[in-house]
């Protein structure tokens, strides 16, 4: 409910610390993965939540063992970089998982502005270009690319 899950400074600080603990005491970790990447913008280049999340990254890095689960969004810098490879370390996901570099909802409008900006018809090129990628959007496909080692099974 809050910023659609996107990483804010003070909810990487605060995970920086409950990584931390979890280091400390060899604590495993399951992390329910929702989150689509960190929070853009005049107030979060002000309050250094890139500086913040790259904390958070190395947190991640340095604790073990940690299993992760992509349950919805796991998209930019943010998303991709919960995965730890090694041998004690798992990503898994839902079926319903989503992830990548940009979602498909507003990635396109940023990847194809020019070619949106020259139709003649933009809703109906933006529609048809939604379509294609559509097509090829599966997490079986992805989870390839995108280092998953296992699609839970319903």
């Amino acid at each position: 409910y809050q910023y659609g899950g996107a990483w804010t400074a003070d909810g990487c600080r605060k995970l920086i610390r409950l990584l931390d603990t979890a280091s400390t005491f060899h604590l495993p970790v399951v992390h329910l993965e929702d989150c689509p990447g960190f929070l853009i913008g005049k107030e979060s280049e002000e309050n250094a939540t890139i500086r913040y999340g790259s904390q958070v990254l190395a947190a991640l890095v340095n604790d073990d063992p940690i299993r992760i689960v992509v349950i919805r969004k796991a998209f930019g810098v943010a998303g991709a970089a919960n995965n730890k490879p090694g041998y004690r370390s798992l990503r898994y996901a839902w079926p319903s998982g989503d992830w990548g570099s940009l979602p498909i909802e507003g990635g396109i409008e940023v990847a194809y502005k020019q070619d949106l900006a020259d139709a003649e018809d933009p809703e109906g090129l933006l529609e048809e270009i939604r379509d294609r990628l559509n097509l090829v959007r599966s997490p079986h496909r992805s989870a390839e690319f995108f280092e998953i080692e296992e699609i839970i099974d319903q």
